[in-house]
């Protein structure tokens, strides 16, 4: 509900059909899909490699842009992105690493699971919401 008001050019859903299954975040421009998000939370390397596997059977063969959310509840937050460094190359559809703009934002480049030629950029955000506890 917020998303869409604020994305001027298109149309922005969520939980929204796509290929293989319902995406969180959907963007559109002129009929055509410009980005996909997945949301979770951080709970081990395991689990955030097969939310990178969820996103990409979402992904057909025009998609481009696509992103995974994580939101950390552990108080060693330093640790989860040092983690997502390392274990993101081990993704058998992981290419190359892009750059990383910002301590929590991390940037690759994967390929979709039905063509290894075709690539898409893949944006890794990590947001620390630690337990008020």
């Amino acid at each position: 509900m917020t998303l869409d008001p604020n994305f001027e050019f298109g149309s922005a859903t969520g939980e929204t059909f796509n290929k293989a299954g319902k995406t969180d975040i959907q963007l559109r421009y002129d009929s055509s899909v410009i980005f996909i998000a997945e949301c979770k939370f951080w709970s081990g390397e395991k689990n955030y490699l097969g939310t990178i596997d969820q996103l990409l059977k979402y992904l057909t063969w025009r998609d481009t842009k696509a992103s995974v959310i994580v939101f950390v509840k552990q108080k060693d937050f330093t640790a989860i992105l040092d983690k997502v460094d390392s274990v993101t190359k081990v993704h058998p559809n992981y290419l190359r690493f892009i750059n990383r703009p910002d301590e929590n934002w991390f940037n690759f480049n994967f390929h979709i699971n039905e063509d290894k030629n075709r690539e898409v950029k893949l944006a890794i955000q990590l947001y620390h919401i630690p337990n008020s506890n």
